[in-house]
């Protein structure tokens, strides 16, 4: 099976050659990084049986956040650690999609962009959730950040889980949503377009997006995704989920690749060859800058307003029938499920634990 790291080892240093004076630093670092990725290069452990003379390499991960490799598991933890953010009601996935117009300018100005799009679009919801005709409270939203199609296109927007409800002004009061209906999508089209103009009015950036963006539809969409476990398990994936992984990398060959994906809305997938330069342009236009969070909480959800949250949460719980609370999810204890410790290394020949040794990175002479 062919990986992304391969294509960067064969391809990267002609690309590189080609496009480093415009390329971010954030992608000269997420190539060298997957390109270094469980190889000599960063280190390791070499784990040894003196009885049976076996001996079986174990090279440190880049734990750089868009490498396949590194990102696997991490959902998982993720998604454990969110459990404290339950509320026992229906909860519904609000997407904003950033416009095609605006598109060529995010790619250049992604930190200005993104930052409007999460603060814009966090406030529109919160805003129009707030009539009394909707929710009529504070809700609560965990956003995510999500820039690709499934062809590894350039398609940016944001997915916000929200319970099916908000905390009354004077904290006294859980006041739900219909079940199935959060809010109209139409309306919050509009404010979603109106903040995000008035914002970008104070960058620079304003003059050049084209006038027609604010005369067209803004896609927004809202739909119920259960209660607030499975939305979860939901949009974990798309935290952690890189643009592409390993596995759908079909073929690597005469400076083509070949990746399989699934056009959105079709069950069956197909194939995409594209130039190898290509590939890595488009890989590389979904590498975040150096520090931006691409996982955000608001409302309810929001560090600050901790207080009002457990609030929350009480008055839910007490409209729960006693006896009738689900079973929390737990984590598997089974050994087979959890990852091998350092020290549970057992020679697969005798099944005796085998002696490690801490091995420097190595990088070969240049010639």
């Amino acid at each position: 099976m062919s990986e992304l790291a391969e294509i960067f080892r064969e391809y990267g240093k002609e690309y590189r050659a080609k496009y480093e004076q415009r390329m971010p630093a954030s992608h000269k670092v997420a190539m060298a990084a997957i390109e270094q990725c469980r190889t000599e290069q960063l280190g390791g452990h070499v784990y040894s049986c003196e009885q049976c003379e076996v001996s079986q390499y174990s090279y440190h991960s880049c734990r750089n956040r868009h490498c396949p490799k590194c990102q696997s598991q991490a959902g998982q933890v993720w998604l454990e650690r969110q459990q404290e953010l339950l509320l026992p009601t229906p909860y519904f996935l609000v997407t904003f999609t950033l416009p095609e117009p605006l598109r060529k300018i995010a790619r250049g100005q992604q930190k200005v962009i993104y930052q409007l799009l999460f603060q814009t679009a966090a406030a529109a919801l919160q805003e129009l959730a707030q009539d009394p005709r909707f929710v009529g409270g504070q809700i609560g939203m965990v956003g995510v950040l999500h820039t690709w199609g499934r062809d590894l296109s350039y398609h940016p927007h944001v997915h916000f889980l929200v319970p099916g409800g908000g905390l009354s002004a004077d904290g006294r009061q859980w006041l739900a949503s219909r079940r199935t209906f959060l809010v109209h999508v139409r309306p919050l089209s509009k404010l979603f377009r109106a903040k995000f103009r008035e914002a970008l009015k104070k960058t620079e950036l304003f003059n050049e997006v084209p006038w027609s963006v604010w005369h067209e539809a803004w896609v927004v969409h809202s739909k119920a995704v259960d209660n607030g476990q499975a939305a979860l398990k939901y949009l974990a994936p798309y935290i952690f989920r890189v643009a592409i992984s390993n596995k759908r990398i079909v073929k690597v060959a005469e400076g083509q690749v070949t990746f399989r994906y699934t056009p959105s809305g079709q069950k069956k997938s197909k194939l995409c060859t594209l130039p190898a330069e290509e590939f890595i342009r488009r890989f590389l236009q979904h590498v975040l800058p150096k520090g931006f969070v691409k996982v955000r909480y608001y409302g309810l959800f929001a560090p600050g307003q901790r207080q009002r949250f457990k609030q929350a949460r009480q008055l839910l719980e007490a409209q729960i029938p006693v006896g009738s609370q689900p079973e929390p999810e737990t984590t598997s204890t089974r050994a087979e499920d959890k990852p091998r410790q350092v020290s549970e290394w057992l020679c697969p020949e005798c099944g005796q634990p085998m002696d490690r040794k801490k091995l420097k990175p190595f990088w070969p002479q240049a010639p």
